[in-house]
């Protein structure tokens, strides 16, 4: 295939994932993805076959791209003890994404739609993730006796918090939690809260 297919094949899957995500695949045509890519409908069918070939590979490409984050952990291990929180999911999402990239609102529609595939992608997630949170805990980053079970878990809803609800978070802080200010704005709290918490011990508190 040469490089003019593979950049048609690219335009027509990331305009396929805008739609999805604005729509839901199945309110979205091929002729509506075709004129969004600025190809033909033929063309579309001669590259993926079918709107769910097409719906298939747009799914393994957003799969990609956390395969993509975590072996960046993978090669370079410091970051899982980097004092400025390195280790957020939605940090460095955004770092691979370029600005106006369709897949957090398409992972988004996905996680919540109850479908198979959301399934899989949060327990690929899940496992990455739990991978890199044992890792944290042998390192000694994270205290002894923490559950890395439930720790995952609960590192896992901090960022999805962020990417699900980034238009309401957004709407009521009147910044993007995805942008440069926003993940530094987020992430200095959570580094605070990870460290110290955010209740006034009960001694502290009578002093």
């Amino acid at each position: 295939m040469d490089s003019v297919d593979l950049t048609r094949r690219a335009a027509i899957r990331d305009a396929a994932t805008r739609l999805f995500a604005e729509h839901g695949p199945e309110r979205v045509t091929l002729k509506q993805i075709a004129d969004a890519a600025g190809v033909s409908a033929p063309l579309v069918v001669h590259h993926f076959g079918s709107k769910d070939g097409l719906k298939q590979v747009v799914d393994d490409h957003v799969g990609r791209v956390f395969d993509d984050l975590f072996a960046e952990f993978s090669e370079h291990p410091e970051l899982l003890a980097a004092p400025a929180g390195g280790a957020s999911l939605a940090e460095l999402l955004t770092r691979h994404l370029p600005p106006d990239s369709p897949v957090p609102a398409y992972l988004r529609r996905l996680l919540l739609s109850g479908a198979p595939e959301g399934y899989r992608l949060f327990r690929r997630w899940y496992e990455l993730s739990l991978g890199f949170t044992v890792a944290m805990h042998e390192a000694g980053v994270l205290r002894p006796g923490t559950d890395p079970v439930a720790l995952t878990v609960f590192l896992m809803a901090d960022d999805l918090a962020t990417i699900l609800l980034r238009d309401h978070f957004a709407d009521v802080t009147g910044v993007d939690p995805l942008s440069a200010e926003g993940l530094a704005r987020w992430g200095e709290q959570a580094l605070s809260i990870c460290r110290h918490g955010f209740l006034v011990d009960n001694e502290e508190g009578t002093e």
